[in-house]
């Protein structure tokens, strides 16, 4: 196990994917068994990872738990995520290569993803660091966890873990095409035990998930489903849809030119918990989440380097 300093204990501790993303962006449709100009660049993702480090750019303190390759992309992770300032927990693999995504943008900035199955795929309960996840109090996981086993089961053992030292649990269920493709009941099974007190969905999810078709209805079946958990659905440029305690209401999305999709829905979760966490109500929450997602999608890649725009956007909440 490889350990990063951390200042102080962290107020969210993720545990999940760090993936490379290779996105490829093209100013014209693909031309089968021809050729188009386009751009082509390599960025750090991985959606558990990517919530992390909004939630640590939004100013809570937050810890990473991941599993990479004794290679040259998995010593680049590790840098990486140290010049964001966040501490990480470390697994490294001598089996598997760290994880790398592709990813297609289109003329209309809408993504397509191919996932290669790295080391982040293959997480055991026995390599999870005990300590990390019991001084933890707030545990974040993602669907991209429990799509297969491993690493389903040492996504489960962190919760049961850090759930027994009095940490609350959220997640977010990651795809509704890998759900569809494990089976929801078998999804379901493996999640809603889990006993999150808030889930992410986007919409597709959400319906997947809930049998429902309308936001009002998917949040009061999933929180339901989910043992009264808050349920953040996300909108896209519809905003989001927030549904706590029996009662739902609709946050507008912030103006926003799409450039990239990329990471956006991560970029809502980490920022909401980031908010949440720190004490504000889940409205409050909700409209930070869908100003920062909105600054993403504007930048090619899910957690595009900060600039004078995002300093200005979180303002003094960081502070």
């Amino acid at each position: 196990m490889e350990r990063s300093a951390a200042t102080q204990a962290p107020g969210l501790v993720v545990v999940g994917d760090y993936a490379w993303d290779v996105l490829i962006r093209t100013n014209s449709p693909l031309q089968t068994g021809g050729d188009v100009f386009g751009e082509v660049q390599l960025a750090p993702g991985g959606s558990a990872a990517n919530t992390a480090v909004w939630a640590q750019r939004c100013g809570l303190q937050t810890r990473f738990v991941g599993k990479i390759g004794n290679d040259p992309f998995g010593q680049l992770a590790v840098e990486e995520l140290a010049a964001e300032g966040l501490a990480a927990d470390w697994v490294r693999s001598e089996a598997h290569l760290t994880g790398s995504v592709a990813v297609w943008i289109d003329q209309e900035g809408e993504r397509s993803m191919v996932s290669g199955k790295g080391a982040d795929h293959y997480l055991l309960p026995s390599e999870l660091p005990l300590a990390t996840l019991r001084s933890a109090a707030y545990l974040h996981l993602h669907g991209w966890s429990f799509f297969g086993d491993p690493p389903r089961s040492a996504a489960r053992r962190a919760a049961a873990i850090a759930r027994q030292a009095g940490a609350r649990v959220s997640f977010d269920p990651g795809s509704f095409q890998m759900i569809s493709q494990l089976g929801v009941d078998a999804f379901l099974a493996a999640t809603t035990d889990l006993g999150a007190d808030a889930i992410f969905p986007n919409l597709e999810e959400g319906q997947v998930l809930s049998g429902e078709r309308e936001p009002g209805a998917i949040g009061a079946r999933l929180a339901e489903l989910y043992g009264g958990a808050l349920v953040a659905l996300k909108l896209d440029a519809s905003g989001c849809y927030v549904y706590e305690r029996g009662q739902g209401a609709y946050f507008e999305a912030a103006p926003a030119r799409l450039v990239d999709s990329t990471g956006a829905g991560d970029s809502f979760a980490g920022a909401f918990l980031a908010a949440w966490r720190r004490g504000a109500s889940a409205a409050e929450a909700a409209r930070l989440a869908n100003r920062v997602s909105a600054w993403v999608v504007e930048r090619v890649g899910a957690r595009p380097h900060p600039d004078a725009a995002l300093a200005e956007l979180l303002g003094g909440f960081t502070g």
